[in-house]
């Protein structure tokens, strides 16, 4: 029921994303990903539902159809290098790792990083690498990505994301307020390193922490 749920909002969705259907590998990648091996206990009867779930600390899972969808919308290809801001509990991480990319993933809560970090070993995920802090500032030491993904909403796109893209790679990001309107954006970089930014769709998600703030 759960990959239906995300053709279905794919389908609906369509005329704002500009796509009515997403690739079949990152559908064939959710489908491998356990779940409700990343939700918290109380919550695994829940996990396949096309739905948020809290995982403490304020923060969310994603909803499945938003994980597919930015996953889509980065055009991966196995072995690229990818940077995720925000692990929480280590699903888009994973989905990520399922599609063949070297994940990097940062997140400035120890308590879930060390969770997810320890959910994603048992799945045996040996292609995720993690590191606790503000992901605000990239990962410089492992810069350039071939891709960047941003789990939480910045107010702005943090110049760092931007400067840490390879030409020709693609930064998706949801911008906005906490309070007010989100927009999930695309941004492209070109071989010449020009910025090319483009909306989606509107969204809701966490507010991003750390130096990011206004």
């Amino acid at each position: 029921m759960l990959l239906e749920d995300v053709a279905r909002m794919a389908r609906e969705t369509g005329a704002e994303t500009g796509r009515t259907t997403l690739n079949p590998r990152v559908m064939e990648a959710l489908g491998r990903v356990a779940r409700h091996r990343l939700v918290p206990a109380d919550d695994e009867g829940q996990a396949y539902r096309n739905s948020p779930l809290s995982i403490g600390f304020g923060q969310t899972i994603s909803q499945p159809f938003i994980v597919a969808l930015m996953t889509d919308l980065l055009d991966l290809r196995a072995g690229d290098k990818v940077l995720e801001i925000g692990t929480g509990s280590g699903y888009q991480a994973a989905v990520l790792a399922e599609l063949g990319a070297q994940v990097y993933t940062t997140e400035i809560i120890e308590e879930l990083g060390r969770a997810a970090q320890e959910r994603l070993g048992a799945l045996g995920y040996d292609n995720i690498v993690l590191r606790i802090g503000d992901g605000s500032a990239g990962w410089p030491e492992e810069a350039p990505f071939d891709a960047v993904l941003v789990t939480a909403a910045p107010p702005a796109v943090p110049p760092a994301l931007e400067d840490q893209l390879k030409s020709g790679g693609r930064l998706v990001v949801p911008v906005g307020s906490a309070e007010g309107d989100q927009t999930l954006y695309v941004i492209a970089k070109d071989a010449h390193g020009r910025i090319e930014r483009r909306p989606v769709l509107a969204v809701r998600f966490v507010p991003m922490t750390g130096g990011c703030r206004r």
